[in-house]
């Protein structure tokens, strides 16, 4: 008897710690699979090919150029809709604002409970849009670059991390997780293929060879 109750102990404990663990897992990866799934690799490797090469051209940059964070419903704005889409057990108040709440950073793999610590990063940096052909584009398009909720281009990350990549492209920056880079370059690509914007030659190099290993 006393044999088939400590073995039962350890089953069930065996058990609950499984839940436990596969709970984790389940938070985890819907949190960091909010960002819209990027196209494959073979779709990346293939629209990467197309995007024009240039040098990028930074001269008249300015932040404002692009509008953000504007309303999408109601009283939420884009930053609010993401922290939402992103978030575990997001509460908000009648403002939008999250009042409490988790986020999971795929950049670097940390998890944060206050909305203060998370940024919304544009995964293709707006300096960066603008140095490879947003600077001919109407404020209008600008701003549905900078607010666009359908292709992976924002998502909600550690904000240190966020101002660390700055404006930088996968030659100068990548995510510390390496387990993210291969979305990270799909989505990078994607972005880039939509809006027909162009790469320099050694961002291009630098994708080629994360796709490489995609």
């Amino acid at each position: 008897m006393t044999k088939f109750y400590a073995r039962r102990r350890l089953s069930i404990v065996a058990a609950l710690t499984g839940l436990i663990a596969s709970a984790g897992m389940l938070n985890a990866t819907s949190a960091s699979a909010a960002l819209p799934t990027p196209v494959s690799a073979s779709t990346a490797r293939t629209y990467l090919a197309s995007l024009p090469v240039a040098t990028e051209v930074r001269t008249g940059y300015n932040r404002d150029l692009f509008p953000h964070w504007i309303t999408v419903s109601g009283t939420c704005n884009t930053r609010e809709t993401i922290l939402k889409r992103d978030g575990t057990n997001v509460v908000t108040n009648s403002s939008c604002a999250a009042t409490s709440g988790s986020w999971y950073s795929p950049y670097d793999g940390a998890t944060w409970t206050a909305a203060s610590d998370v940024d919304i990063d544009h995964l293709v940096p707006l300096a960066e849009a603008w140095d490879s052909g947003a600077r001919n584009w109407t404020t209008a398009q600008r701003q549905a670059f900078a607010n666009d909720l359908t292709r992976p281009q924002l998502l909600a990350v550690t904000d240190n991390v966020n101002q660390s990549k700055g404006d930088k492209d996968p030659a100068e920056w990548m995510p510390s997780r390496t387990a993210y880079r291969c979305t990270y370059v799909r989505a990078w690509v994607q972005v880039k293929y939509y809006y027909n914007l162009s790469v320099d030659s050694t961002e291009k190099s630098a994708l080629q060879g994360y796709l490489a290993s995609c």
